[in-house]
């Protein structure tokens, strides 16, 4: 089969298009056949070598690596013990994570039957692929954790805070991956939901249902916004904490990518600071999925690329401004038997 692998680090030139084995399935196992990869920051991050986190935070993992963790697919084959998917089955599933060892950037996975789920019906591999790493995300910060995991980065342990129509929302980067989850999630539970992005995402933003749109490329939010009970930062990082001001006595911010808060200073606001690290959790997934199938929630596609345009497909990510969810896909032609 037809593989993206990556033996060093650096930037996108080292995504290599390379003949590798079909694996072989083991207990718990089923090996789908791939029709689409979405396409997520842990993959770049694998690729760069995990600089932006510190050496003691960095997992392992051995070169040459398959990156990828979202897929899209048929079922080719199934372990002995699994009874929850059928040769047939079209599935989709955020594999593996927060390991990397997903291997999705190919043409076959062996992956676990309890990272899967149904492919929504009403939906195409390409949406399906866009859909898990993203709506997990979202899912276990705003609706439902599902495990007991610490983050790296704090000890305290993430709460989603229950969410209706007495809550409102503030979404930093509402237009990415994470973010236009979010929003679509926070309106489904009744919130009002306020997104910051640039101006030109505005009209796809007010679509998925945003009550209030800031852009940030001309106002500063911190500066607009007041009283608001939970801050998701799908952005994250050393400037996140300039939204904690928006928030009342009492409320949350949910950075996805954490930065540098200080305890004392959330304690003199009143307000709490958590995060969580996504994880495979097919379970959760196949509640999106009906989600997804009843068009209440819907995968938004910034562009797709063959997998042997992996490159591009990474080079596209760095430049920014993503609106919704970048995918490869796969061409499909008589299947191998594994």
């Amino acid at each position: 089969m037809r593989a993206i692998r990556l033996h060093e680090h650096g930037g996108p030139e080292v995504l290599h298009h390379e003949e590798v084995p079909i694996p072989t399935i083991g207990p718990g196992e089923v090996l789908v056949r791939v029709h689409a990869v979405g396409v997520n920051p842990p993959d770049w991050y694998l690729r760069d070598g995990m600089t932006n986190l510190p050496p003691e935070l960095r997992p392992k993992f051995s070169l040459p690596v398959i990156p990828g963790t979202d897929l899209s697919g048929v079922v080719e084959a199934v372990a002995p013990d699994v009874d929850a998917f059928a040769v047939g089955d079209e599935v989709f599933g955020l594999l593996r994570f927060p390991g990397f060892e997903g291997s999705t950037y190919a043409e076959y996975v062996a992956a676990p039957a309890a990272d899967l789920a149904l492919k929504p019906a009403n939906i195409d591999h390409v949406h399906a692929a866009g859909a898990p790493m993203a709506g997990l995300t979202a899912w276990q910060f705003l609706i439902e954790l599902g495990h007991d995991h610490p983050s790296p980065f704090q000890a305290a342990q993430h709460r989603p805070v229950p969410l209706d129509t007495d809550k409102t929302v503030l979404i930093n980067g509402a237009a990415g991956g994470v973010g236009h989850f979010a929003l679509q999630l926070a309106k489904w539970k009744g919130a009002r939901v306020i997104v910051v992005a640039s101006g030109k995402h505005e009209a796809f933003l007010r679509e998925l249902g945003a009550d209030e749109f800031i852009d940030y490329t001309r106002s500063r939010p911190e500066e607009l916004v007041h009283d608001v009970d939970l801050v998701l930062d799908a952005v994250g990082g050393p400037h996140s904490k300039r939204f904690l001001r928006t928030l009342k006595r009492g409320g949350s911010q949910f950075p996805v990518f954490f930065g540098a808060f200080d305890e004392e200073e959330n304690a003199k606001l009143g307000v709490t600071v958590t995060g969580t690290q996504v994880r495979s959790n097919g379970e959760q997934l196949a509640q999106l999925g009906r989600l997804l199938d009843a068009g209440t929630v819907r995968v938004a596609i910034d562009s797709t690329f063959a997998l042997a345009d992996a490159r591009a497909a990474h080079e596209r990510a760095s430049q920014g401004h993503i609106q919704g969810k970048i995918v490869l896909t796969v061409a499909q032609e008589r299947p191998v038997s594994p």
